[in-house]
């Protein structure tokens, strides 16, 4: 539980940016586990979309683990 509210903390930290890309991943990882939506959801995502997407949720990644590491 500690935890939770420990992330919920981080989540405010979030630039405007930050949380954009959060709202923008989050359907993303929903979407994906139905085949229905996978193959919209596949069409939608040009490689180019998807080397962008990977570049910055890896910045995101390493920001939160900072924050985790405090």
């Amino acid at each position: 539980m500690e935890r939770d509210i420990y992330i919920a903390q981080i989540y405010d930290l979030l630039s405007d940016e930050q949380k954009d890309l959060m709202d923008l991943l989050e359907p993303l990882n929903i979407e994906a586990r139905y085949p229905t939506v996978k193959d919209k959801l596949m069409k939608s995502l040009s490689e180019n979309k998807c080397r962008q997407l990977i570049e910055k949720t890896e910045v995101l990644y390493l920001w939160i683990k900072a924050r985790l590491l405090k």
